[in-house]
C-alpha cells in the first residue's frame, strides 16, 4: 500500500481519537445547549470544573432553570453548594417554587437549609400547602379517676426562618400530647371534655407549641374523643387489694408470733414437770432418811398410806359418779 494513504489513514485516527478525547473532557453538547438557552458560559470554565471534579451538568442544567425563572444565580454560588455536598438541583427547584409563591427566600438561606439535612424544596411546598399530623392516641385522666382518650389532628405550615436549627415533627406531637393531658387532669369531670373538645385545642392553641419548631400551627383539631377505663377505682382496687395483703401478711405475723410463744409454754411446762419428777424422786429418799434419823416411824408411815389409798378412793368414786351422770 502506499505509504501515503497509510500516513492518511493513520493521521485521522489520531484526529478521530483527539477529538473523542475533547468531546469527552469538554462537554460540547452542553456549552451548546447554555449557549441556546441563553445562558453563556465558557469552555474553560466548563474545562474548570472537569479540573475540580465538578459534573458540568449537575451545574448547568440547574442555571439554566434558575436563569429561565429569572431568578440572580451565578455558578460560583452553584459550585460552592456543590462542593461543600448539598443538592443544587434541589435548591433551585425550591428557589423557583418560592419565587412563584411570591415568598422571600435567598439562595444563601436555601442553600443553608439544604446543607442542615432538609429537604427545602418540601419546606417551601408545604409553606404553600399547609401539612397535617395526626397524634397518637394520647391517654389523659380527668379529676374524676375517668381515662378520656383523645386523637388530634395538627394543621402545621413550615416556617423557613425556623427550618435551620428549628425543631421538627415529633416535638410538635410531643408538644400537643403533653397539652392534652394538662388539660384532661385539670377538668373537674370527663363530661366536661366529652361535652367540649373544643376546650383542648383553644388550650393547647393558648401555650405557643410552636416556639422553637421548624413549624407554625395554623389549628388544631380534635378528630376522636372516647371514654377509656376507669382509673380511680382501679387504683382504689389495687390499694384494697395491697391493703388485704399488708393485712394478711401482719395477721400471719401474728400467728407465727402466738405460735412460738404456745411451743415457748409448752416447752415450760414440760420444763416444770420434770422439775416435779426430779421432786418427787426425792420423796423416798427423804422418808429414808427421816426413819434412819428417827424422825418418822412405821406406823407414822402405815397411817400416811392409809391416808393416800383413802384419797385415791374417793378419786376414783367421784371419777365414776361423774362418769355416769354424764352417760
Amino acid at each position: 500500500m502506499d505509504p501515503a494513504v497509510l500516513s492518511f489513514f493513520f493521521i485521522a485516527i489520531l484526529v478521530v481519537i483527539g477529538l473523542s478525547i475533547l468531546l469527552t473532557f469538554v462537554p460540547v453538547m452542553l456549552w451548546i445547549s447554555a449557549m441556546a438557552s441563553g445562558v453563556y458560559v465558557g469552555l474553560t470554565t466548563l474545562i474548570g470544573m472537569r479540573l475540580r471534579r465538578i459534573a458540568p451538568a449537575r451545574i448547568i442544567n440547574p442555571l439554566i432553570k434558575a436563569r429561565k425563572a429569572g431568578l440572580d444565580v451565578n455558578i460560583a454560588q452553584l459550585e460552592t453548594h456543590y462542593l461543600a455536598g448539598g443538592n443544587v438541583d434541589r435548591v433551585v427547584d425550591a428557589l423557583i417554587a418560592a419565587q412563584r409563591a411570591d415568598i422571600d427566600l435567598m439562595f444563601e438561606r436555601a442553600a443553608a437549609i439544604d446543607l442542615a439535612g432538609r429537604d427545602v424544596l418540601q419546606a417551601v411546598q408545604m409553606s404553600v400547602n399547609p401539612k397535617v399530623i395526626e397524634t397518637p392516641v394520647v391517654s389523659a385522666v380527668a379529676k374524676d379517676g375517668i381515662e378520656v382518650r383523645v386523637v388530634a389532628r395538627v394543621t402545621v405550615r413550615a416556617n423557613i426562618d425556623r427550618l435551620v436549627g428549628g425543631a421538627g415533627e415529633e416535638t410538635i406531637i410531643a408538644r400537643v400530647g403533653e397539652g392534652i393531658v394538662t388539660t384532661n387532669g385539670s377538668a373537674n369531670s370527663h363530661k366536661e371534655v366529652l361535652e367540649n373538645p373544643d376546650l383542648i385545642s383553644s388550650t393547647v392553641l393558648s401555650k405557643g407549641l410552636d416556639a422553637g419548631t421548624a413549624f407554625e400551627i395554623l389549628s388544631i383539631d380534635i378528630a376522636d374523643v372516647d371514654v377509656g377505663k376507669n382509673i380511680g377505682a382501679t387504683l382504689q382496687i389495687d390499694q384494697a387489694e395491697a391493703d388485704k395483703n399488708i393485712a394478711q401478711a401482719k395477721a400471719e405475723e401474728r400467728r407465727a408470733m402466738a405460735v412460738a410463744k404456745e411451743q415457748e409454754m409448752r416447752a415450760r411446762v414440760e420444763e416444770m414437770r420434770a422439775k416435779v419428777v426430779e421432786a418427787e424422786a426425792e420423796v423416798p429418799m427423804a422418808m429414808a432418811e427421816a426413819f434412819r434419823a428417827g424422825k418418822l416411824g412405821v406406823m407414822d408411815y402405815y397411817n400416811m398410806q392409809n391416808v393416800i389409798a383413802d384419797t385415791d378412793m374417793r378419786k376414783s368414786i367421784s371419777q365414776t359418779e361423774e362418769d355416769e351422770e354424764n352417760k
